[in-house]
């Protein structure tokens, strides 16, 4: 593939291509785990979430003062989305700590098909012994994520300009969150460090962040959600295959 025709890819084509993958024959029981485990976690929370929105919604109204009260009709969409935002990316961050393991194992066997190389079967043991290490990153994750997330969420407590401003910067920041716990996973089966993939993705955030927004709406729609976690792990590999692979495997 070209430098021209990676260039012309966007963050939506490879969510395309990760719903064409999680249908290849040999990726199907690999699919299986993360997709049981994404379906039995949202679709808990989803119920738990009809039934609480909208007391949610207007504990966070009550915070206007009286003379702001016109600022409702803004409040409440903007309230929705914050909270579908924060939810959907929230429970994705759960849902990848259950599923990691497999998440990392799925990117390995998409990289092995799209390499052209055949896929190997699932090696439990390796699996076991790779745990340490797996849920290792997922901290770095949490770390890298969780004192922005906090900052973020305080701006949400500020009436009027705060509760405007914050969805926005949340959505941005949850974005760029969805592209690294995805494009992460082929990296770190490489053994490439947290940093290093965090600085490489920066040097195309635009790209990249389209994705994670895309897999971020998509965590937010019913039904949707329940199948996003690989298509998002299969087309962030091949953001990896695409991208960065050649480069990292011959620098390493």
């Amino acid at each position: 593939m070209t430098q021209n025709t990676l260039a012309s890819r966007s963050g939506i084509s490879y969510i395309v291509q990760g719903f064409h993958l999680i249908t290849q024959p040999g990726l199907r029981l690999f699919v299986m785990i993360p997709l049981i485990a994404n379906i039995l976690l949202f679709g808990g929370a989803f119920i738990y979430l009809y039934q609480q929105l909208g007391s949610w919604i207007n504990d966070i109204v009550s915070y206007l003062p009286s003379w702001l009260d016109w600022l409702s009709w803004l409040i409440w969409p903007t309230a929705i989305i914050a909270i579908l935002m924060v939810f959907g990316f929230t429970f994705s961050i759960i849902g990848n700590w259950i599923a990691a393991p497999f998440n990392g194992l799925l990117a390995e066997k998409v990289e092995q098909l799209l390499c052209g190389k055949t896929i190997e079967e699932m090696s439990l043991v390796e699996l076991i012994k790779d745990l340490p290490r797996i849920f290792s990153r997922e901290l770095q994750k949490l770390v890298y994520w969780l004192p922005k997330a906090l900052g973020l969420l305080l701006l949400f407590l500020i009436p009027a300009i705060g509760q405007t401003i914050a969805p926005v910067l949340w959505f941005l920041f949850s974005a760029w969150m969805m592209s690294i716990q995805y494009i992460d996973y082929p990296f770190d089966n490489h053994r490439i460090t947290f940093t290093t993939m965090r600085d490489q993705l920066k040097q195309d955030r635009i790209r990249n962040s389209g994705f994670g927004a895309i897999v971020l709406f998509c965590s937010t729609v019913p039904l949707l959600n329940l199948i996003i976690m690989p298509v998002a792990v299969c087309g962030a590999t091949a953001i990896w295959v695409d991208s960065y692979r050649d480069q990292m495997i011959k620098g390493s």
